[in-house]
């Protein structure tokens, strides 16, 4: 446990930090789940659409420092090419 102040409001911090975090995880593993559900299903459009929604989403959850800048440019190159490869 902290004993000094500054590591009370640092352990606080960290508390409602994590939280945070956790949501921005969960918001990104939903949107890269809507693009991958979509091309499951087969269609194009739908997989298109969910795209545009989740390239902001991981580029935000990378610039917060969630995930690495890398890993999110990552998944969103693979998705992106696994939605154009759909129209052959």
């Amino acid at each position: 446990m902290a004993n000094t102040k500054s590591a009370k409001k640092a352990a606080r911090q960290a508390i409602r930090r994590t939280e945070v975090n956790k949501a921005r995880t969960s918001r990104a593993r939903t949107a890269v789940r809507s693009v991958e559900d979509a091309i499951k299903s087969g269609d194009k459009e739908a997989a298109a659409t969910a795209l545009r929604g989740a390239s902001p989403v991981l580029a935000r959850t990378a610039q917060k420092g969630v995930l690495h800048k890398k890993t999110a440019s990552r998944k969103i190159s693979r998705l992106t090419a696994r939605v154009k490869a759909m129209a052959n």
